[in-house]
């Protein structure tokens, strides 16, 4: 018999990137009384990762759980950003209810409409929750309105439909149900939690359910499956059934440890009950999606549905003259190893052989996604080398063939919105909405365009709009193969010899195109120290330096003024190189080369294409 839980409410905190997520989480903590008053409390608590407090995102799922009036609150809080969609639809299965965060001046953007489309698919009860009220310009009463007809265009259910509506700002700590109500703290949307989301769902007496929607690791006690438990009870030492899927054979294994979240750590159980979000260790070869149940009873649950990865690229062992002089190179056995043990819990990430044994073919959610494992790789200390990234097409029924396409949203100055049309336009892309974004001359557009369109645009269209175009997008379907697209790429400056670069070699070459590298940087031949101002590639020598004679001439002491060198990001960096060049990954430096160093070898390479 199933019945409902009234001791706790299982949540996940939603939203767009940058919409408050975290700060809320920290108000709530401070709200729940988590935390003493006079405890010193860092802003995003939650965000512990170095890349999610540089990049100001949250990249990584993750749980906490407070106790509020005598209920306990299990808080998820999700990634915003569509790359990292696999965190969120592995983690809405252990929720029933969700906060929907909507800032009060952008209103819902292109990640509300995917987070919020997968909690309606999971069936949870959303709570909207205007955020950042406090805002210059903001419109919170159109706010709700946008996100109810989002919420309709989604096919809610009616009761989905229903939903209370909060107003406040996370950052400063106050909810209200009105407008007109004082600002005092959180209390309001806490009582609210307590009122809308539903107690979770539980069958006490049925045999142990309980599937696995997230994976930790412990230097100590190895894999960490966190879960939800459906039905039953678990305890310490019980003898379990793991089932991989409806057809799979289950395998015994015993439990060693059963723990559940309490404010931002854990605390150790004897037992738990349906109903809990628990840690358990112990369990040998458990993955994501595995159920856990009664050695007698195993029946698994429905697997956890996960979209298909969108883009690819190669990571493989560094060829560079330069390997091991800033990092550890990564032998190929060592790449394996570690790119199997990031599958093992980014389920949205696929990982391939390739011909060549020392490199693989890693997939993922999108050019972000795949550049967060290759800086956290860079950030252990290894140097390896990533290819060009390139979509992954299907076919259809009839074998035509389909291309991932995105829908991307732009707000631009209306008189730079002309040339934001033209981009789109020339890389395939077509306008699906055009409105005005506010009152202040700004332009709203809305775009269907491939994900191969996508790579390496948007440097370039804040170059040509300097930089007043805010551009999101999100993964929209797959459709047939929009055609070609025509690239005016210009070429790379390509070193043509191994050397220091000096100041005189720059300052002769710099008319030629911008430069990657700055004075001193140790060069080798095939590397790419800039990009030429023609469509050709240009081999250079930028470790030539003057000729001295004791003849003085005029002139001859001018002042040698070179231009900084342009900085590229690593998202940058991948988007800008060519299907025959490679970025050069170290602890220390991004580099950018060509696959094949030598000159002569490009030549015949071509000649044989």
């Amino acid at each position: 018999m199933t019945e409902r839980r009234t001791d706790i409410r299982n949540l996940a905190i939603i939203a767009h990137v940058d919409h408050g997520k975290t700060t809320l989480v920290d108000g709530i903590f401070q709200q729940a009384g988590t935390f003493h008053e006079r405890a010193q409390m860092d802003d995003c608590v939650m965000d512990n990762v170095d890349q999610e407090r540089e990049r100001g995102i949250t990249i990584l799922a993750k749980n906490c759980a407070v106790d509020y009036k005598g209920v306990r609150l299990n808080v998820i809080d999700t990634p915003g950003h569509a790359d990292f969609g696999g965190e969120v639809e592995r983690v809405l299965r252990m929720a029933d209810g969700v906060l929907l965060l909507v800032d009060a001046f952008e209103g819902a953007m292109p990640q509300t409409r995917f987070v919020l489309r997968k909690a309606i698919e999971n069936g949870l009860k959303p709570i909207v929750v205007v955020n950042k009220i406090d805002k210059n310009g903001c419109r919170p009463t159109e706010i709700v309105d946008e996100v109810f007809d989002l919420m309709a265009e989604l096919n809610a259910e009616d009761w989905q439909l229903d939903f209370p509506v909060f107003f406040g700002s996370g950052r400063d700590g106050y909810m209200k149900s009105d407008l007109d109500d004082k600002n005092v703290d959180l209390a309001p949307l806490m009582d609210g939690i307590l009122e809308h989301i539903p107690g979770p769902a539980v069958r006490r007496n049925d045999p142990l359910q309980l599937q696995i929607a997230n994976i930790d690791h412990s230097d100590f006690v190895g894999r960490i499956g966190i879960g939800r438990i459906m039905a039953g009870q678990i305890a310490a030492g019980q003898q379990v059934a793991i089932v991989k899927g409806e057809d799979s054979v289950p395998h015994n294994s015993r439990v060693l440890q059963i723990h559940r979240y309490e404010g931002l750590g854990k605390e150790e159980l004897k037992s738990a009950e349906a109903g809990e979000i628990v840690l358990i260790t112990g369990l040998e070869g458990i993955d994501i999606s595995d159920t856990i149940t009664d050695t007698e009873h195993p029946v698994a649950l429905p697997p956890i549905p996960i979209d298909e990865p969108t883009i690819r690229m190669t990571i493989g062992v560094t060829t560079s003259p330069m390997a091991g002089i800033e990092g550890k190179p990564l032998q190929s056995r060592e790449l394996a190893a570690r790119l199997e043990r990031e599958v093992e819990r980014n389920v949205a990430m696929r990982i391939e052989p390739t011909e060549q044994p020392d490199t693989y073919e890693v997939s993922g959610r999108g050019i972000l996604h795949l550049s967060v494992l290759i800086e956290t790789m860079r950030r252990e200390g290894s140097e390896f080398q990533v290819g060009a990234p390139r979509v992954i097409y299907k076919q259809d029924s009839h074998g035509k063939r389909l291309e991932p396409v995105e829908l991307a949203v732009v707000d631009v100055p209306e008189e730079k919105s002309s040339r934001v049309m033209n981009l789109m336009l020339e890389r395939r892309g077509e306008l699906v909405s055009m409105s005005p974004a506010d009152d202040g001359g700004m332009q709203h557009l809305e775009f269907t365009i491939p994900s191969r369109g996508l790579i390496g645009l948007r440097t370039i269209l804040l170059s040509a709009t300097q930089g007043e175009a805010t551009m999101n997008t999100i993964f929209h379907d797959y459709e047939p193969h929009r055609g070609e697209i025509e690239s005016h790429k210009n070429g790379a400056m390509i070193s043509m010899n191994e050397g220091e670069a000096v100041a005189y070699a720059l300052w002769n070459l710099q008319e030629r195109g911008t430069f990657f590298i700055d004075i001193g940087a140790h060069v080798y031949e095939g590397l790419i120290v800039g990009e030429h101002s023609k469509e050709n590639d240009l081999m250079v020598n930028v470790s030539k330096g003057k000729k001295h004679s004791n003849v003085r001439s005029s002139g001859a002491d001018e002042a040698i003024k070179i231009i900084p060198a342009l900085k590229m990001s690593l998202e940058e960096s991948l988007e800008y190189i060519s299907a025959d060049e490679f970025v050069e990954c170290t602890p220390v430096s991004i580099r950018l080369r060509k696959s094949m160093l030598k000159e002569l070898d490009r030549k015949r390479n071509k000649r044989a294409e």
